[in-house]
């Protein structure tokens, strides 16, 4: 990849985040954390109540990106079929001739909104396993590639769960972050009502495309990571260990901790930030933002920790002031 290439990427970069915020307003730190996911080539688990946004900004992203884009509203009835696709026996009326064709299902496509993934149950939900990990389904006993690159990003409301299926440890730890959506600001929210109750409709113009954002996530690969930082990231991740940790609020309220795909992913995330702002080194500032979305859904509290209202951020936030470069 030459430097004139290098350059035209990034210069990509800004314009599609003014694409995104002509729709979006405010929430800064879950665009950012939403590129992020997507320059490192994983997949983003977004929690929110209903109405903030969520389902829109992933459609937003679909526009500014110029990415084949589908919508699967996750329901209780939902199959893996409805899913991954099916085969259909189809006849040629010049022959006669009978054969299975595999009609693709929603699944194929580059990037993939999956709306209340907790709705559905979990046979349906571990259909999706394959796809985020392998990047392929089998069906029949054949392998159909996805498209390339492959994003999904899925959506779950944190205060409803009658009728809901939390995600196995399994699936979360296949999402390379967990984002949480908070309420906009009081500016934010009067910018919003202002924004979509006249009519006025801005239009988001597509700024990369897939053969640009496959590019960008080779290039994240590149960035420079410093041997101190690598060992910080290897010592953050092992602390989240109860059995091992130095941490004393991870010894006493820790159940679980997280693997070695963790620390993988923060150093991807990292580079893939320190990208976004036009750099080629990843920093501490990199590690230690993005460590509560990675770390979030791979941390798992005991008991105790439960009832006196502590969560995985308490003890990321515990993690990060005791463990140092």
């Amino acid at each position: 990849m030459t430097e004139s290439t290098v350059r035209t990427l990034l210069a990509k970069l800004p314009p599609l985040r003014e694409e995104i915020g002509k729709i979006i307003v405010g929430q800064q730190q879950v665009l950012d954390e939403v590129l992020v996911a997507l320059l490192a080539g994983g997949h983003a688990l977004l929690e929110g109540v209903p109405g903030l946004a969520k389902t829109l900004l992933v459609r937003t992203l679909a526009s500014a990106t110029d990415l084949p884009f589908r919508r699967i509203q996750f329901t209780p009835d939902l199959m893996p079929t409805d899913i991954l696709g099916t085969e259909v026996l189809e006849e040629d009326h010049g022959t006669g001739h009978r054969s299975f064709k595999f009609n693709q299902g929603p699944i194929f496509a580059s990037l993939v909104l999956a709306d209340e993934i907790n709705r559905t149950p979990p046979k349906t939900q571990a259909a999706l396993l394959e796809a985020m990990q392998e990047g392929h389904v089998t069906y029949a006993g054949q392998e159909h590639a996805l498209p390339k690159p492959f994003f999904l990003l899925a959506t779950q409301n944190p205060i409803e769960q009658s009728g809901t299926y939390p995600l196995p440890e399994a699936q979360l730890d296949r999402f390379l972050l967990y984002i949480r959506i908070g309420y906009p600001t009081e500016q934010e929210e009067l910018a919003v009502l202002s924004g979509t109750t006249g009519t006025a409709r801005p239009e988001v113009k597509p700024v990369l495309g897939g053969e640009d954002i496959r590019q960008l996530q080779q290039l994240v690969r590149q960035v420079s990571l410093s041997p101190e930082l690598l060992d910080f990231v290897n010592r953050l991740v092992r602390a989240t260990r109860p059995a091992t940790s130095p941490v004393k609020f991870i010894r006493e309220y820790g159940r679980w901790g997280a693997g070695p795909r963790a620390g993988q992913a923060l150093i991807l995330c990292a580079k893939a930030r320190a990208l976004l702002q036009g750099r080629f080194a990843a920093t501490l500032d990199d590690i230690r933002t993005l460590a509560p979305p990675v770390l979030r859904h791979r941390v798992l509290l005991n008991f105790n920790a439960e009832a006196e209202n502590l969560t995985p951020d308490d003890a990321v936030a515990e993690l990060l002031k005791a463990v140092t470069v």
